[in-house]
């Protein structure tokens, strides 16, 4: 029964993502590592679960340990200038095997069908095409480039009717220019001009390591989780120059920064090395590698009434252990213009009320509830904080609150323990002298 009942609760938690996603593009960038190392099955059933939720998926796709080893194979040296290959003419031609072979790989597990896997009856259909027109670099730090070019334009026409079919579409590092050339690109540039030529809502990099880092070692190291566009300007500018093209932070974290500046909403960064990352990264709240943000995810505003199921979720399992009193949905919806909620990347996550007693210029703090998850992370006090400000905004000067369970919580933002009998006139005629709550007031 525990099993059942843990799956139906995280049934129910994707349940707001798929509904979310349903017909908006993804575009998915993933090195030619992924298919070298024969992982890349797993990534496509992961493929087809999105496609099959009703997202426009597009695909680019990189060939660089491919076009190593046919460069190996005929005895040519790759050359690189910050970050980009130089392609000559006897280099195009490897690039242009290498890409080919991966690209029909890729098309081949895509059209997988067998009996009892996740590809079962899947049908799904792949487009590929000269969908992107390119330009040469040129001239880069006193070394031509050749061969190597950059994306000029999008056909973001013929992709979106190709998606409007349902089918995914597969983008290689390649180019065509209007006079008949082909270029080689990175697939970096690939998937970040086609996700902004088509207003993606998200660019997802897989790439070696979890995501960004905040620390300089390995032992102080943490994943940052969350990074707005200047947070991670802030650390690329700690980047050691020249670039080092097998540094994928390095590579795709100024991607994303372009990216953010010019109408994507988000851009994930995650390990291509885990186990269903880009399902855990997309269907749960906390992710697991880096996504990066036109702004900050949290807001605090005032409570609407659509917001009551996300309040009720937070304050019902404090009910139920008496930490705060019962409140049903009907007094919800009478006292909502009173409630404050906390929201992170369109979850509410906390909520406080604020409750005026005009004759005796104080204010009541009630129902601070913070989701489990957030209960560390200083959501509560800057809740708290926000409250006095808009106690204050209105002429009070005294906020005073009743609890049972978090007496040194308040203590600790200055609150000083009272009696009931210090409380509102109104207030005391409804005390609960059973629930014995304690009382505690500030001067604000």
């Amino acid at each position: 029964m525990a099993q059942n009942a843990d799956f139906v609760t995280w049934f129910r938690s994707v349940a707001p993502y798929i509904n979310v996603f349903r017909s908006k593009t993804f575009v998915v960038a993933f090195g030619g590592e992924i298919v070298a190392d024969g992982n890349f099955v797993e990534l496509v059933h992961d493929f087809n679960l999105l496609a099959s939720l009703g997202i426009q998926l597009i695909l680019v796709h990189g060939a660089r340990p491919q076009i190593e080893s046919r460069l190996q194979q005929h005895n040519l040296e790759a050359m690189y200038v910050n970050g980009i290959r130089v392609t000559d003419n006897p280099t195009l031609q490897c690039v242009k095997e290498a890409v080919g072979k991966v690209r029909v790989e890729i098309e081949a597990l895509m059209s997988m069908g067998l009996p009892n896997s996740p590809m079962a009856n899947a049908a799904i259909h792949v487009a590929s095409g000269n969908f992107v027109i390119a330009r040469p670099i040129g001239v880069l730090e006193g070394v031509d480039l050749m061969y190597s070019g950059e994306v000029r334009k999008i056909n973001t026409s013929v992709i979106r009717s190709r998606l409007e079919k349902g089918e995914i579409v597969l983008l290689s590092p390649l180019g065509y220019s209007p006079s008949g050339e082909i270029f080689n690109l990175t697939l970096e540039n690939v998937a970040t001009e086609v996700a902004i030529a088509l207003q993606a809502e998200k660019l997802i990099f897989l790439m070696n390591p979890l995501g960004v880092m905040r620390g300089s070692t390995d032992q102080s190291s943490t994943l940052w989780r969350e990074l707005t566009i200047a947070e991670a300007k802030a650390v690329q500018k700690k980047f050691i120059t020249p670039i080092d093209s097998t540094d994928d932070i390095q590579l795709y974290l100024p991607c994303a920064i372009h990216a953010c500046e010019n109408s994507v909403a988000r851009v994930h960064l995650i390990s291509r090395h885990i186990e269903g990352a880009l399902l855990q990264e997309l269907f749960t709240h906390e992710g697991i590698g880096s996504m990066i943000t036109q702004g900050p995810l949290q807001t605090i505003r005032k409570a609407e009434i659509e917001d009551i199921g996300g309040i009720l979720q937070l304050i019902e399992p404090l009910e139920n252990e008496g930490v705060l009193v019962r409140r049903n949905r009907e007094l919800l919806e009478i006292e909502i213009d009173h409630f404050t909620v906390l929201e992170h990347d369109n979850m509410i996550i906390a909520c406080a009320a604020l409750y005026p007693f005009p004759n005796e210029g104080a204010c009541e703090l009630a129902c601070l509830a913070v989701h489990p998850h957030y209960r560390r992370t200083g959501c509560a006090s800057t809740l708290l904080k926000h409250i006095e400000q808009q106690a204050l905004a209105q002429g009070y000067l005294k906020l005073f609150v009743l609890t049972t369970r978090t007496a040194h919580w308040f203590i600790e933002r200055g609150f000083t323990e009272t009696t009931p009998d210090r409380l509102p006139k109104s207030k005391q005629s409804l005390y609960n002298y059973q629930r014995r709550s304690k009382v505690f007031m500030k001067e604000i």
